[in-house]
C-alpha cells in the first residue's frame, strides 16, 4: 500500500512551497547533475557514445541510489513517492491558466508559459487552451501515471530510473545541433519507459470501448507517446488539439490530433480537463489499491 498512501499524500498536499523554498527538490537536483555532465561530455567527435554511457551511468546510479533509499523504512519511501508524484501540482498549474484567461488573454499566455515550452507571445485564447489541456494530458502520463507505473514494477530503483530518464530527456532529447547526438540515448530511453504507460493513461482517460480507436490519432503525434494521452482527451472534451504553434519564432505546421473535435475551446474545457485529471488518479488509485489487496 505504499504506493496508494503515496498517491493520496501527493493529492493532499502537492508542492508545498514552504518546503521547496528552503531545500532543493529531487527533480532540481537531477537536473543540475544532467547539466553538468552535458558541459563536461558533450563535445568532441564521440558525443553519441559519450550520451550512451552518460545514461548508463545516471540509470545505475539511480538503481543504486534507490537501493540504498528503499532501506530506510517504508514511512520515507512513502514520503519519497509523494514528492516524485504531480497530481496536485499539475492540476494547479493547468486550473492557472484557465484563472489567467478570465482575467485576460495576457494573464494567460503568462500562466501557460509556466507550463509549455512552445512560443506564447501571440497566442488567442483558443490556442492557449489547446496548450493548457495538451500539457495537461501530456503530464498527467509523464508525471502521475509513468512514475506510479515504474514504482509499481521496481520499487525505488524503477522509480528514480525513470525520474531521471524522463528528466534527462525533457534537458538534451531534443533533435537540436547541440543534443541530436548526446541526447539520443536519453530520448530513446525515455519513448521505451513511458510506451506503456501512456496506452495505459489513455485507456483510464478513455475507457476500453473507445481505446481501439485512438491509433490513428496517436500516430498524427510527433512523439510515439505523448500522442495517445492527447489524443484520449481530445476525444474525451471534443476538442480538436495540437495543430499549428511555433517555436524559437519558427512556425511548425502540426497535424490536428481529433480534427472533428472543436477548435475554439475556453477556460470551462480546461476545467474540464483538470476534472479528467482527477477521475483519471482515482481509477489508477483503484487499481493499485486492489493489485495490493490481490
Amino acid at each position: 500500500m505504499t504506493l496508494a498512501l503515496a498517491m493520496i499524500l501527493d493529492a493532499l498536499l502537492g508542492e508545498p512551497k514552504w518546503l521547496w523554498d528552503r531545500l532543493p527538490h529531487p527533480a532540481v537536483l537531477m537536473g543540475h547533475l544532467i547539466g553538468r555532465l552535458d558541459q563536461w561530455f558533450n563535445s568532441g567527435p564521440a558525443r553519441h557514445f559519450n550520451g550512451i554511457l552518460v545514461m548508463l551511468g545516471l540509470v545505475l546510479l539511480a538503481i543504486a541510489s534507490g537501493a540504498i533509499l528503499a532501506q530506510l523504512g517504508p514511512v520515507v519511501e512513502i514520503l519519497i513517492v509523494a514528492i516524485l508524484l504531480a497530481q496536485k501540482s499539475l492540476v494547479q498549474h493547468v486550473q492557472a491558466v484557465a484563472l489567467g484567461l478570465g482575467q485576460s488573454t495576457q494573464a494567460g499566455r503568462a500562466a501557460v508559459a509556466m507550463i509549455v515550452g512552445r512560443d506564447t507571445k501571440d497566442m488567442d485564447d483558443p490556442a492557449i487552451v489547446r496548450s493548457a489541456i495538451e500539457s495537461a494530458a501530456e503530464n498527467l502520463s509523464d508525471g502521475i501515471i509513468a512514475p506510479a507505473f515504474w514504482f509499481a514494477i521496481g520499487g525505488l530503483p524503477g522509480l528514480l530510473v525513470y525520474k531521471i530518464t524522463n528528466t534527462a530527456d525533457s534537458m538534451i532529447g531534443y533533435l537540436t545541433p547541440r543534443h541530436a547526438q548526446f541526447g539520443w540515448a536519453a530520448a530513446k530511453f525515455d519513448d521505451l519507459l513511458n510506451w506503456i504507460p501512456a496506452r495505459l493513461t489513455a485507456l483510464m482517460i478513455i475507457g476500453p470501448m473507445a481505446y481501439a480507436s485512438l491509433r490513428s490519432d496517436a500516430a498524427k503525434h510527433r512523439s510515439p507517446n505523448a500522442g495517445w494521452p492527447e489524443a484520449a482527451m481530445a476525444r474525451r472534451l471534443n476538442l480538436a488539439l495540437s495543430g499549428p504553434r511555433a517555436y524559437d519564432g519558427v512556425m511548425q505546421d502540426y497535424p490536428w490530433v481529433w480534427p472533428q473535435g472543436s477548435s475554439h475551446g475556453t477556460g470551462k474545457d480546461i476545467q474540464a480537463a483538470c476534472t479528467v485529471l482527477w477521475q483519471t488518479w482515482a481509477i489508477a488509485l483503484a487499481l493499485v489499491i486492489a493489485i495490493g489487496l490481490l
